[in-house]
């Protein structure tokens, strides 16, 4: 337990020179309890805690990051898995929530009354920035509302987000052009 929340937060493989530049017990991630499983031999449930500034304010991706990234990696544990997250109140209420909501999407799309439908590109990676474009006009004009990037796509070097951004938009005009019908991705 409390190796996993020294290497979900200050902990590292070795002591560095740059350690004794701040409170490192401070922003520490802390095991507080552990449980042992009820019929399993050397499984646990630990429970961790970690200091609020160690997140950046309304961050989802910077938390899960810290708390998950680099811990499953860890080569000291056999397993590990992540059953339970309590987000207190206080950094709960960092997070601004979407710029606009359903409502907004619906009058960018024309569509209403029934489910907007959609898809993220697969596979997620690998395509080149034409073949991906291919896919989202396939997808619009097959009759998709929009069609998304997956979480893992930026601009690598096989497409960058520029070129998937100029066939993307192709891709849209065309299928809108063709179904009548304003689509997005």
């Amino acid at each position: 337990g409390a190796a996993v929340a020294a290497e979900s937060s200050t902990g590292t493989w070795t002591t560095v020179w740059t350690d004794g530049l701040t409170s490192l017990d401070r922003y520490k991630g802390r095991c507080y309890h552990i449980e042992a499983v009820v019929g399993e031999e050397n499984q646990y449930i630990c429970y961790v805690a970690y200091p609020l500034d160690l997140f950046e304010e309304g961050s989802v991706t910077n938390m899960f990051t810290s708390i998950v990234g680099n811990v499953f990696g860890f080569k000291a544990l056999r397993a590990l898995r992540l059953e339970d997250l309590r987000i207190p109140p206080a950094y709960s209420k960092t997070f601004q929530g979407p710029p606009h909501g359903i409502q907004v999407e619906r009058d960018k799309l024309n569509k209403y009354g029934r489910p907007l439908l959609g898809c993220t590109i697969k596979p997620k990676l690998g395509l080149s920035a034409k073949n991906y474009g291919r896919a989202v006009y396939e997808c619009l004009r097959g009759g998709l509302d929009f069609t998304k990037d997956d979480e893992n796509v930026n601009s690598q070097p096989f497409m960058r987000w520029r070129d998937r951004f100029l066939f993307c938009a192709e891709a849209i005009n065309k299928s809108q052009a063709e179904t009548g019908e304003i689509k997005g991705h």
